[in-house]
């Protein structure tokens, strides 16, 4: 038998070829999420605890307020503190902005506390000088000695850079780093991570006077607290590496289901050689260890070319990033012995268990049943009837999972329902594939011609490798068109999440009455569709000064969502200048000038650093007032860093403050483009397995149905005719799989919505993106007649004696 299975894999090699690409690109996808993931990791935990050298004790994310008394009752009580934190605001470089969003933090006062490594220039030494990460710097031309405006309004900041500096945490750091008695300026505005207590006595005096300043804080030592950091973020990229290792299971998957359907048709068209072997003295025993040794070379070959290709390409990713993305702060690539493990046995696993049940069939058979067709797959047969019923009840169990998951939004039900259905309907493959394909046919089969109705003739006549081939393909569509419904709807009604939190694209509010022509200098601006002014007055609500506008009806044009109105005797304040003594539904006091009136509070969100109220209220505060505002609606291919730098050139000299809810909304657009371009091109691994498993199923079956061919010819089908015969099968075959995948992935789709979108944002839809899921459709079908390209070229090329000389 060792002579038997040498000579059946040199005789079968490029039979096995597509079997061993499809488990090589599965191996690979699992080395090199290995090799991301923990470059990942050695990124974010490499000095996790150096912003926290020298200190006794650490406070995790206190509130902001505690934080601020932290820092500013240390040098009292003789201590040092420091925050590892940041505040959002925008960043200017020579009168352009750079950044609507960049991190401000702070560089600790004391040397012996900084973190930060200095790579150029000194520490700032006094409020108004500024240390800018290098990444930062290179990626906005900033260098030693340049003028940067940080922030807007009243509240902006113009600092001088005097040095580069490199954080060896990227779990703390900022593009700007600013002492304390600058960063104080935008307390309100802070994001205290966690801050730092040094007071020299060690950790229980030290935890004392942290509770001292804030009653009931939980200050933790640095080890402990370091330890528990690295877990945390640890546990957060784990997660990043598990959703991959999601992808790479969907790709073994189907590649299990090409392989599976390779060895099948294999061991079909080689019944009459292992029929011959078992006449001639092999037992069953020694027939099944042949064909299953043959797997197992080639998930041996597979591991071995999968491991090595996925470690040459994953540690050439990290080097690639690091070369041409320094600011992604990728650590080193380190892939475990317990990652390759992990890989070798997939690789060695999959062939082996694909080839399981042809395995079976092959030792189930006699010598003389060997001669006769196998009529397993029909439904007339007790494993037809089964493999029915098994379908139809995993159909059904998907169906009430899918009920579970809608009316209590629980995910797992959802991955449940979905994971059911789709089994439930590759089992019903047998039934439902055919008879879509004979719909098809009816549909076109006019304008098929002779050669197309032989196509569809064929693609039905094994009704199982008909489905088999198919459900390689069924898999990446299915999975594709969901994620694309599923992202075009989510994008939809988070866009009108986001037209209601930020209905302004450009809101320019000043401290004090704005010059009548800053409406039109803004107009003026490259990029703007509309302005209007808005009517108001400086005032203080609540002990805060706040402009106070009151937008009439006129401001429409520029809306992108409704506006929230403000009630008779109500005040609109925003959510981030609410402060701790004051709640939503109290009355406070709102003043201009000699005149008061007693308003409750509500909050919102989208028109800047301004306090809302009717007009009415408004003209009893201040009867003369001016333009306090001018609100901007940008045009659609706007730019809104462009657009916010031309803003403020014109806003700047007036101390206006700048809200930039068209740079919010691009930041959620682009978000969404990374995930899904990053999902669809996992998913593309996946389909292009499917391919080549439609292109090794019909090459299969080109040597299967040789004599077929010769006899056609022989007939008078031309070598044109035969090619194109062959070419509609496979389009036949890639068309229902496309059809059905992308009926399943849009309820797919339409059900994740429902049960996972909508319970988080009221009112969203199933949105179909009709140019994708067209183009889907497309390449579907070009790739099935590329598939068939190669096969149809070697049936049309054999002659009609030699075909039908064939055994």
């Amino acid at each position: 038998m060792r002579t038997v299975l040498l000579a059946s894999l040199r005789t079968h090699t490029r039979r096995y070829g597509a079997a061993l690409l499809a488990v090589v690109v599965g191996v690979v996808l699992v080395v090199v999420t290995a090799a991301l993931s923990s470059a990942v990791r050695d990124g974010l935990t490499s000095g996790l605890d150096q912003p926290y050298d020298g200190a006794d004790a650490v406070l995790d994310r206190p509130a902001t307020d505690d934080a601020v008394r932290l820092l500013e009752t240390a040098p009292e009580r003789g201590a040092d503190a420091w925050l590892i934190g940041w505040t959002l605001q925008q960043l200017s470089h020579d009168g352009s902005v750079v950044a609507t969003d960049a991190d401000i933090g702070q560089v600790p006062d004391r040397p012996a506390r900084r973190w930060q490594e200095l790579v150029d220039g000194r520490f700032p030494a006094s409020p108004g000088e500024a240390l800018v990460d290098t990444n930062a710097a290179k990626a906005d031309d900033i260098a030693v000695g340049d003028r940067l405006r940080i922030g807007t309004g009243a509240d902006a900041l113009d600092v001088t850079v005097v040095g580069l500096a490199d954080s060896p945490s990227t779990f703390s750091i900022a593009s700007v780093y600013v002492l304390w008695a600058d960063l104080s300026r935008w307390q309100d505005q802070l994001y205290a991570s966690s801050v730092a207590w040094a007071g020299g006595d060690g950790f229980g005096p030290a935890r004392e006077a942290i509770r001292d300043v804030v009653p009931g804080a939980e200050p933790e030592a640095v080890d402990a607290f370091v330890q528990d950091l690295q877990a945390e973020i640890n546990s957060g990229v784990d997660v990043i590496a598990i959703i991959a290792l999601l992808f790479a299971a969907v790709a073994l998957l189907v590649a299990v289901l090409v392989i599976n359907n390779t060895f099948a048709i294999l061991f079909a068209q080689r019944s009459r050689d292992f029929a011959l072997l078992r006449c001639v003295g092999a037992t069953r025993r020694q027939v099944v260890r042949s064909v299953r040794t043959e797997s197992l070379v080639l998930g041996v070959v597979a591991a071995v070319v999968g491991t090595a290709a996925g470690l040459a390409a994953g540690h050439g990713l990290v080097a690639l990033i690091h070369d041409r993305w320094p600011g992604a702060r990728l650590g080193d690539a380190d892939i475990g012995a317990s990652w390759l493990l992990v890989a070798a046995a997939l690789a060695v696993g999959v062939p082996l268990v694909a080839a399981w049940l042809p395995t079976r069939r092959v030792v189930q058979v006699s010598p003389l049943a060997a001669l006769r067709p196998d009529d397993s797959t029909r439904l007339r047969t007790t494993t037809g009837r089964a493999r029915v019923a098994l379908g139809i009840l995993l159909v059904l169990a998907g169906c009430a999972a899918f009920v579970v998951a809608v009316g209590s939004a629980v995910p797992a039900a959802l991955v449940a329902g979905g994971t059911a259905t789709f089994l439930g309907v590759v089992l019903l493959g047998p039934v439902v594939v055919p008879a879509l394909v004979r719909a098809l046919t009816r549909v076109a089969g006019r304008a098929m011609g002779p050669a197309g109705r032989l196509a569809a003739g064929n693609a039905v006549r094994n009704p199982r490798r008909t489905a088999a081939t198919t459900a390689s393909l069924l898999v990446g569509v299915t999975l594709t068109t969901a994620v694309l419904t599923g992202l075009a709807s989510s994008r939809s009604a988070l866009a009108a999440e986001m037209d209601q939190q930020h209905p302004i694209d450009i809101a320019l509010t000043g401290a004090d009455p704005l010059p009548d022509d800053v409406a039109e200098r803004a107009a003026a601006v490259d990029g703007v569709a509309a302005t209007v002014t808005v009517p108001g007055a400086p005032a203080t609500v609540a002990d805060e000064r706040l402009p106070l506008l009151a937008p009439g009806d006129d401001a429409g044009p520029v809306l992108h969502g409704r506006l929230p109105h403000a009630r008779p005797r109500e005040v609109l304040v925003p959510w981030d200048l609410l402060g701790d003594a004051v709640e939503e539904g109290d009355r406070v006091a709102v003043v201009v000038g000699d005149r008061s009136l007693t308003l409750r509070v509500r909050a919102g969100e989208g028109w800047g650093d301004a306090a809302l109220v009717q007009a009415s209220t408004l003209a009893r505060l201040a009867p003369d007032a001016g333009t306090q505002a001018v609100w901007v609606r940008a045009d659609r291919d706007a730019d809104p860093e462009d657009l916010a730098g031309s803003m403020e050139a014109i806003a700047g000299p007036l101390d206006a403050g700048i809200e930039n809810g068209l740079a919010r909304r691009a930041y959620v657009d682009l978000q969404l483009d990374v995930l899904g371009g990053g999902v669809v091109g996992l998913l593309a691994i996946a389909v292009v397995i499917a391919l080549v498993g439609i292109a090794n199923t019909l090459g299969l079956s080109v040597l299967e149905r040789g004599r077929e061919h010769a006899l056609l010819r022989a007939l008078g089908l031309t070598r044109r005719q035969v090619r194109r015969m062959l070419a509609t099968e496979a389009v036949l075959l890639a068309l229902v799989a496309t059809v059905l995948g992308t009926a399943l992935g849009v309820t797919f789709a339409w059900l994740g919505v429902r049960s996972l979108v909508d319970p988080v944002v009221s009112g969203a839809g199933l949105v179909l993106p009709w140019t994708q899921l067209g183009l889907v459709v497309a390449l579907a079908a070009a790739a099935g007649l590329l598939a068939a390209v190669l096969p149809a070229r070697r049936a049309s090329r054999t002659a009609p004696a030699a075909g039908l000389a064939m055994e």
